[in-house]
């Protein structure tokens, strides 16, 4: 069986690596597999890119269809312009897209006009938020795609309400977890940690990236004055995206309690939110690691795809009220936070159980 893997932003790298370990180990029993790597280059500098894949073990991609930049229309043509040619050069029997970005659905398309099915990792999860261009990225590539790999059984739900047949459905559980298992033994310290007067429990995470939160600036600053002003003066760690870099720049934005870094490496980046206090986001795979670590997490955001998050785990969704960001921060720092448990199947094995699968489908 030949596979193609997509990969094209930050998100994806820890999804595609246990899926990738997971084909080596079966290669090595006998099994026909074998698989082409390929990068769609959506996120391109090395600071969102190429440190994760030196980090995960990924090996360097049979193909870099070099499709950064631009705005998501242009993004999206060059994808599916770039990626036929693959397709045509390299025909598979089937392609693995993972996650809600944009070369997650341009990629599906493609292949689709080409009749090469597709598996979708992590299909079947919903915000209900249409502004959210994610949110159309998961509508339309499981509008399309042939088999379903799910990371909670509601995501099937989803999916049957959408007319999927429940034989394409597969509930296997967490890529990103299997990858977070896999790494955990190996978390490095970042180098500036006692430099900002860091502390293990003793400090905040912060990461803010969507264009609701970081694009207008009086929005931001809000932001930014709640969790300084109800933080009881705990350092915040904040590794700036580079979207959010820019309008900080405009802003000329500087608190001594918010220590701005740069964008950090896989491995440095979980040792920050395993040992924070608490974590304030509102990236959407953040909330699923908060939760397996049992680290407290508030989430900047009106609704959420991953709702096992705060029914099961340690998030709370916040949207735009400031106070209660502020009321929940104090909750963190006195000790009055759910502890939360781990979704079913997130146990490091979802990766595996995905093979098997194709492996009977396609034998």
């Amino acid at each position: 069986m030949k596979l193609t893997i997509v990969a094209g932003a930050r998100p994806n790298f820890m999804k595609i690596a246990p899926i990738i370990k997971a084909i080596h180990k079966y290669v090595a029993e006998g099994h026909p597999l074998s698989y082409r790597l390929v990068h769609t280059g959506q996120h391109y500098d090395k600071s969102m890119s190429g440190d994760f894949f030196e980090q995960l073990g990924i090996p360097e991609p049979h193909a870099n269809l070099e499709s950064g930049g631009g705005t998501q229309a242009e993004q999206t043509a060059s994808i599916m312009i770039r990626f036929e040619k693959e397709l045509l050069e390299h025909r598979p029997d089937m392609v693995i897209v993972v996650g809600d970005v944009t070369s997650t659905m341009a990629c599906t398309i493609t292949a689709k006009k080409l009749c090469v099915a597709v598996s979708h990792v992590e299909a079947g999860i919903r915000s209900g938020d249409m502004t959210m261009p994610e949110e159309i990225n998961r509508m339309v590539t499981d509008s399309i795609c042939d088999l379903f790999f799910t990371t909670t059984k509601l995501a099937g739900e989803l999916l049957q309400q959408s007319n999927i047949e429940q034989e394409r459905i597969f509930f296997v559980g967490n890529t990103m977890i299997d990858t977070l298992f896999h790494q955990l033994h190996q978390i490095q310290k970042p180098s500036f940690f006692e430099e900002v007067g860091l502390a293990s429990q003793n400090y905040f995470l912060l990461t803010l990236h969507r264009p609701s939160n970081v694009d207008v600036e009086e929005k931001l600053l809000s932001i930014l004055h709640a969790i300084v002003d109800s933080s009881s003066g705990l350092p915040v760690v904040f590794p700036v995206h580079p979207r959010t870099r820019g309008m900080l720049d405009k802003m000329n934005f500087k608190n001594s309690q918010i220590k701005q870094v740069p964008p950090q490496p896989y491995l440095e980046f979980i040792y920050l939110v395993k040992n924070a206090k608490g974590i304030i986001t509102d990236s959407g795979g953040i909330t699923e690691e908060a939760t397996v670590l049992h680290v407290p997490c508030l989430t900047m955001r009106n609704s959420t795809e991953r709702p096992e998050t705060v029914t099961i785990g340690t998030n709370k969704l916040i949207g735009d009220d400031m106070n209660l960001l502020s009321t929940s921060i104090q909750d963190i720092i006195e000790g009055r936070w759910k502890k939360g448990e781990i979704p079913e199947l997130w146990d490091g094995k979802t990766a595996e159980r995905i093979i098997e699968i194709l492996l009977k489908k396609y034998p």
